[in-house]
């Protein structure tokens, strides 16, 4: 039988107790129906889980025992920062959770020419917090340590001018290369446009700023499907998904 695993926000140390509230304890407490003394995994985000025990339930909280720390091996070799273009509806959630379990190190949400809807200042707060808890989902889902940062939406053009990393890559279909180089770089910068792609000016920028121009395949992908394709393949060119 599997084991719960939960992320909390507190340090967390052999020997302690930790209090579970809000949705941790509603999801453990209530949807689980969790008892005293069953197992549950936890972690922080600091790259080891700990093994833990419940030992109190009532409506607001749970109370754990910590046990013993281990480090599973679940991370990426490669931080890889996405620059992803909004996309509406569910699509970009859909899109950060399967990136999120395909090792993606950072999310930085992108406007661009073609995304054609803004988010109001007064939400903002609070759809950032919406993406980073669809993160913090797939990692308790797929065994992930380390929770990648879901950053606030920022214009293109900003971000493809301040990412730094060993490799920068735009995806673009209809030119561009689809070999990848067989050294393993420590940081990588992956930019993904939105429906309809990047307009020509925006691709002139990435390639002005560093961006190499990779091709996957001679089909269009939808942004949601990018994301995915190109972190698989990847992972399986650098070890990171054995074939």
């Amino acid at each position: 039988m599997r084991i719960t695993r939960l992320f909390t926000d507190q340090p967390l140390a052999s020997g302690t107790r930790v209090l579970l509230e809000g949705g941790a304890a509603k999801h453990l407490g209530r949807a689980l129906r969790a008892r005293i003394g069953d197992a549950v995994c936890l972690f922080n985000g600091d790259g080891r889980e700990f093994a833990a025990a419940v030992t109190g339930i009532d409506k607001q909280t749970v109370s754990l025992e910590v046990g013993t720390a281990s480090a599973p091996d679940t991370e990426s070799r490669i931080h890889t920062t996405l620059g992803l273009c909004l996309s509406k509806g569910d699509r970009f959630d859909w899109a950060i959770q399967k990136a999120t379990e395909l090792g993606i190190g950072a999310i930085a949400p992108l406007y661009s020419d073609r995304v054609d809807f803004t988010i109001p200042a007064d939400r903002m707060e609070k759809r950032v917090a919406h993406w980073q808890q669809v993160v913090i989902s797939a990692c308790e889902q797929c065994g992930r340590v380390r929770v990648p940062a879901v950053a606030t939406p920022q214009p293109l053009e900003k971000w493809v001018e301040a990412a730094v990393a060993d490799q920068k890559w735009v995806l673009h279909c209809g030119d561009g290369d689809t070999r990848v180089p067989k050294a393993v770089p420590a940081r990588v910068a992956l930019l993904i446009g939105p429906e309809g792609g990047l307009a020509d000016e925006e691709m002139t920028a990435a390639r002005g700023h560093g961006f190499d121009v990779l091709q996957l395949g001679p089909r269009v992908l939808r942004t949601e499907t990018a994301p995915v394709v190109a972190l698989s393949v990847l992972g399986a060119h650098w070890g990171d998904i054995p074939l």
